[in-house]
């Protein structure tokens, strides 16, 4: 260890941080606060470290579909889309590669966007996730410290697994997802042929207010098919897109089943692991799939920027019936997302037909860039004349009004919850990876360690050492492949 002096790590005015690794909530389990300055200083700057491209999810392919329901969910939710089978909802679904920008390739091994908006006739609801269950964090500060680990040596501009597995090895509630990633699953054939997930814990209230939390999951009805390094190498850049356009012109038309698990209120409250933990999976065994639904893509995109890269999703897109849940990586994005496009598209993202609601809408915001923009529905010309502020004593002349009734139910706060940042490295961190490891072939163990060890032996011996303790922790054997693969390369 060097001698010399700390270096303290500052906001950007100079002062210095006590705590940088986990945000301040009400309760070990609760929602964040809105006095987290240092999550929301470093979140901020973050959605704007790329102009004018994304800096996640840079590279993304669209298309149009729609959603048909084949169970009603009137007892969990009174959202009018899940209502009465066969309701039909029109919807638009954007699949993106994380970590690269435009031009990377479609074959990356990294995890894949899927983000499905949905234009229901009570407003868009956006379904933002992923092609796995879950998520490297389960709090939001680390996010922009997981990116940089994950693009190119800010020196060299080249890769640097080294970085990512430096980062991995002092953050160990990466290991479930980390271990999907490297294994066989970790780079789909085709965007057809990958499942879907909210990855995320949502809510469902119902007519009686009573609330239960919900995962989604979109299952491929092509069924998942996956490349290995060296079939991903000989593969074209573009190779996912094109597959997807073709199929779709020539009517070959992809499709997903819909399914759900639903937890209660009070299960949720007892249940051995954190609902609310993005790094945890709901075990089927104790929350079943319910399939509600066929998600089906039929039509393509007529402009590619007009559309596919202007769209803008965001989980606080919710409509009546869908809530959020005390996710902190969810409670961060509905913060960090509608920022994200407010910089990189303007305050008027909504705006767009590819983002603006397919029912009348009516609100108080004027003004700002592309204030004006002819809407798929609703007002254009900056919405005129009318009134621009509430309360006022238009109402009865048609001027917008809150609807009470379309009020969430209170949620909960832990008794006795105190404020202040919690402390989660200490959780269980590696039985999930374990089961999942314990569920893979030999063929598939082997194509994990080889994965891991080939960006591994990058890494200094310190950062191999903890990484070896952690997949020890998850299964004996899952160290002990990547270690013998990892001596072979030396």
């Amino acid at each position: 260890m060097s001698n010399k002096p700390k270096c303290p790590m500052t906001t950007v005015n100079g002062a210095p941080v006590a705590e940088d690794q986990n945000s301040i909530s009400a309760g070990e389990r609760g929602s964040l606060t809105f006095d987290n300055f240092r999550m929301f200083e470093k979140l901020a700057h973050f959605n704007r470290e790329r102009i004018p491209e994304r800096v996640v999810h840079a590279r993304g392919t669209g298309a149009y579909g729609t959603f048909t329901l084949t169970k009603d969910m009137s007892d969990y939710t009174i959202a009018k889309f899940l209502q009465g089978v066969g309701k039909k909802t029109e919807l638009f679904l954007r699949f993106s590669t994380v970590g690269g920008g435009q031009d990377s390739s479609d074959y990356a091994r990294d995890p894949r966007g899927f983000a499905v908006k949905f234009y229901t006739e009570q407003g868009n609801w956006d379904m933002v996730g992923n092609n796995t269950p879950v998520f490297f964090l389960r709090d939001p500060i680390k996010f922009p410290d997981f990116v940089h680990s994950q693009k190119k040596n800010p020196q060299t501009n080249l890769p640097d697994p080294a970085a990512m597995f430096e980062f991995w090895a002092n953050s160990p509630q990466s290991l479930h997802q980390m271990t999907i990633l490297m294994s066989d699953r970790g780079i789909p054939a085709t965007l057809r042929n990958m499942h879907g997930f909210s990855s995320h814990t949502l809510s469902f209230w119902n007519a009686k207010g009573e609330r239960s939390w919900v995962k989604w999951h979109f299952k491929s009805n092509q069924g998942v098919k996956t490349l290995t390094n060296e079939e991903a190498a000989k593969m074209s850049p573009a190779g996912a897109q094109q597959d997807l356009v073709e199929s779709i012109n020539k009517g070959d038309f992809p499709s997903w089943a819909v399914k759900v698990q639903i937890m209660s209120e009070t299960e949720a409250r007892t249940y051995k692991i954190n609902p609310f933990d993005l790094t945890k999976i709901w075990p089927h065994s104790d929350f079943p799939l319910i399939e509600v639904g066929k998600m089906e893509l039929n039509r393509n995109v007529t402009n590619y920027f007009a559309e596919t890269e202007q769209a803008a999703f965001s989980p606080g897109n919710l409509v009546p019936g869908i809530g959020a849940s005390p996710d902190k990586m969810l409670q961060a994005r509905l913060m960090a997302y509608p920022d994200a496009h407010r910089y990189r598209i303007g305050a008027n993202a909504n705006q767009l037909p590819i983002n603006s609601p397919r029912c009348p809408f009516h609100h108080y915001q004027r003004d700002g860039a592309m204030a004006g923009m002819p809407a798929a529905f609703g007002s254009d010309n900056n919405q005129g004349g009318g009134v621009n502020f509430y309360p006022n004593d238009q109402v009865g002349d048609g001027a917008p009004v809150p609807m009470p009734e379309f009020a969430e139910p209170p949620m909960p706060i832990l008794g006795e919850a105190w404020v202040k940042a919690y402390d989660t490295q200490g959780e269980d961190n590696f039985s999930q990876a374990g089961d999942l490891y314990r569920l893979m072939s030999e063929d598939q163990k082997n194509q994990l360690a080889g994965n891991i060890a080939g960006g591994l032996v990058h890494a200094t011996k310190s950062v191999q050492e903890r990484m070896l303790a952690q997949f020890k922790e998850a299964d004996a054997d899952y160290a002990k492949r990547v270690a013998d693969v990892m001596k072979g390369m030396v």
